[in-house]
């Protein structure tokens, strides 16, 4: 009797934790939801991140806040991140860099990418396009290599941060051209493309979103695209690839979340996030601007992450990359 009295005992504990469990993942989220970018506001994963977020917060039932933490690269802002509270109201959305050639650019990072975060999804690819200041006397890939060789100087390129995609972008047109090019480092993608705009640097590697609108105003000029075939909402810019066999750079964007996050809460995070993605006005206005939306599950970005980290992490090393 008392064995059987202790059962039941147990048996209605244990469905009393579940009803709690059931209860806060229906709680939740019980507050304003952050979304941390470790870049300032005007580049390519910010103007995403600003385009799901009406729809995201509709989904979630609470204000969905896009906060800008630059610096370092994207570091401060996944530190930021990494030590919020696992609970699923601080969500990190960074780019390859942030996730996959950081561990290897800096070696001693305040945070370990793989122990403090739980991947959540990779939400896009994608295409980087070649941008030129418009008086740079080049209209083709060939010319400006040309006018790259005959230059006295190295031609300049700008980039969101050392390390990051522009700017490892960067250095592979250098080595593969055979042509020397002076790395300029800013703290983001807006200051980066406003000094090619000016004159004060030749040339940026960036996400079309970042770059396009200014090309339509005549103060950038497109030159090619880095993925392996064309644009599809610009189908006349070809790819460096069509006169640089082989070449090609194409970036990402990911969500994670601090580890610990309770597994109901991504996959509520994961449904909301999915859910915004497969919209026609959102899927048709991130290819408009270069970006593919994935929405890949949790375990599928992991696996992905793992890949990337050490494929890049083998490029930084071998091409001793350092942060300036």
């Amino acid at each position: 009797m008392l064995k059987f009295e202790l059962s039941r005992r147990l048996a209605q504990c244990a469905a009393a934790l579940l009803l709690v469990g059931s209860a806060a993942v229906q709680a939740f989220p019980t507050k304003p939801v952050r979304i941390i970018i470790g870049f300032p506001p005007g580049g390519g994963i910010d103007i995403v991140a600003r385009m799901i977020q009406p729809k995201l917060s509709e989904g979630l039932g609470q204000p969905v806040v896009v906060e800008n933490r630059p610096g370092a690269n994207g570091v401060l802002g996944m530190d930021a991140a990494a030590k919020s509270a696992p609970d699923g109201h601080t969500i990190f959305l960074g780019t390859l860099g942030n996730f996959s050639v950081n561990p290897a650019l800096y070696p001693s990072l305040p945070f370990n990418v793989d122990k403090q975060f739980m991947p959540l999804t990779q939400l896009a690819s994608v295409s980087f396009i070649l941008y030129t200041n418009p008086n740079v006397p080049a209209k083709t890939v060939p010319e400006l290599v040309a006018f790259a060789k005959a230059s006295p100087n190295p031609l300049t390129f700008s980039s969101s941060g050392s390390g990051g995609l522009p700017h490892l972008s960067g250095e592979l047109f250098a080595a593969v051209n055979g042509i020397k090019m002076t790395h300029i480092p800013y703290k983001g993608s807006a200051p980066s493309i406003s000094d090619v705009m000016s004159g004060q640097v030749h040339m940026t590697f960036e996400a079309a979103a970042a770059g396009i609108q200014h090309v339509k105003s005549g103060r950038l000029r497109a030159l090619a695209a880095t993925g392996g075939k064309r644009l599809d909402f610009m189908p006349e810019l070809p790819t460096i690839a069509e006169s640089v066999p082989g070449f090609k750079v194409v970036n990402w964007y990911g969500m994670a979340v601090p580890a610990g996050t309770p597994r109901d809460v991504v996959n509520r995070l994961h449904a909301e996030v999915a859910k915004v993605l497969a919209m026609p006005e959102i899927k048709e206005k991130m290819l408009a601007i270069g970006t593919d939306p994935i929405a890949s599950t949790p375990e599928e970005f992991a696996q992905f992450l793992k890949a990337e980290t050490l494929q890049w992490g083998k490029v930084v090393r071998e091409a001793n990359i350092k942060p300036d």
